[in-house]
């Protein structure tokens, strides 16, 4: 995996660059994709709605929304591999900022991957269009041992030059958003190798050495809420973790292994009454109850658990979500009414429009038009 990151004087000049280049098609924000009439984004909606405090209307981005489906991020990737575009400074900027220019979203989420840890905690990382492989997985207790902790603002400082770049350009226009990936779910990456169907390997971890299992975990927790700690410190409006095999867990198993450490990885946080802390976990309605009792502020949900079930068992926080991404492969007609009921189903307080999922790389860029259109139209009375 490329690790190469930017002395500070490039740094600079690359993000000036990029703002300079840049600066009037931001300042435009409603490119031709969006009718004139659609009011335009707003960082302090974002956190407002996160936080579950009224907002003129709900603010709306989409998981993914930097990607495939957009003809000029597929310009950028004939020239970059993925990981090679993760570490780019100016490159991940200019393909974050792209669905932003189209379409206004409330928020901007920088580029980047799950995966992104792991190399500088030792595990080696290849990824393509197969998915991600791990070479050397953690199998035992001295593969555990050998993962170390490292600095982010040094390992993986690409990834707060990235946020910086993107806060000097987006300003309070939009909330910038950072990430990672919960510890359950690279700990399953970790331990099987890659994807799995049958998650057989970190199973029998779980239930052979369940000592081992939580020391990975625990490992994983502070490493990762270091990482996502830095992201902060460089100006991320709005953070959110991803766990998105935690609905191969039961509640119970949720409850001892993937929420404790999730837990452990918050704590490392600052700043938690100004950046709200979104958590996802697509396939797990069955752990909602579990999600509304831990110390994020909103809980995004997939299009599998209605919104209106969901604010009954979210322990009073926010919610995003939860449009199906398949609607999106329809007409805007459809995507319209699809947004308009996951609107209504979350009611007017507390709801960030997005999809369930990530976007597909099939989707016509006219309905995520639609889909941003939708989140900001009056609803049917």
């Amino acid at each position: 995996m490329h690790q190469g990151t930017l002395a500070a004087s490039d740094t600079e000049r690359d993000a000036g660059r990029v703002l300079s280049d840049d600066s009037p098609r931001i300042a435009m924000l409603t490119s031709r994709a969006m009718p004139a009439n659609v009011p335009g984004p707003s960082r302090q909606r974002f956190v407002d709605a996160a936080f579950g405090r009224p907002t003129d209307l709900p603010p709306v981005w989409l998981m993914r929304q930097a990607g495939r489906y957009l003809p000029e991020y597929r310009e950028v990737r004939k020239r970059l591999k993925f990981l090679e575009l993760c570490a780019d400074v100016p490159a991940a900027i200019e393909v974050s900022l792209q669905p932003f220019r189209r379409f206004g979203m409330d928020g901007v989420v920088f580029f980047s991957d799950i995966l992104i840890p792991l190399p500088p905690m030792g595990l080696e990382v290849r990824l393509d269009e197969g998915g991600p492989q791990l070479p050397s997985p953690v199998r035992t207790a001295q593969d555990v041992a050998r993962l170390h902790d490292f600095d982010p603002t040094v390992d993986t400082a690409f990834v707060t030059e990235i946020h910086r770049g993107l806060k000097r350009i987006v300003h309070d226009t939009a909330a910038t958003i950072g990430f990672c990936g919960a510890p359950w779910t690279l700990a399953t990456y970790a331990i099987e190798g890659g994807s799995s169907k049958s998650f057989a390997t970190v199973k029998t971890m779980m239930h052979r050495e369940p000592k081992l299992l939580e020391e990975l975990l625990a490992k994983l927790a502070d490493a990762c809420g270091k990482y996502l700690a830095a992201q902060i410190e460089a100006g991320a409006d709005v953070v959110q973790i991803f766990d998105s095999w935690a609905g191969e867990l039961s509640r119970a198993d949720y409850d001892r292994f993937a929420r404790p450490a999730t837990e452990r990885l918050l704590s490392h946080l600052s700043r938690r009454s100004r950046v709200p802390v979104v958590l996802f976990a697509s396939g797990s309605s069955h752990l909602v109850d579990s999600f509304g009792q831990m110390p994020v502020d909103v809980l995004s949900i997939d299009w599998k658990l209605p919104l209106d079930e969901a604010r009954k068992r979210a322990g009073g926080k926010a919610l995003q979500g939860n449009v199906d991404p398949g609607v999106l492969l329809g007409t805007p007609e459809g995507v319209r009414e699809a947004v308009f009921a996951a609107r209504s189903a979350a009611g007017r307080v507390g709801h960030i429009v997005n999809l369930g999922h990530g976007i597909l790389p099939p989707t016509p860029p006219e309905n995520v038009a639609a889909f941003v259109a939708a989140a900001r139209a009056p609803l049917p009375t």
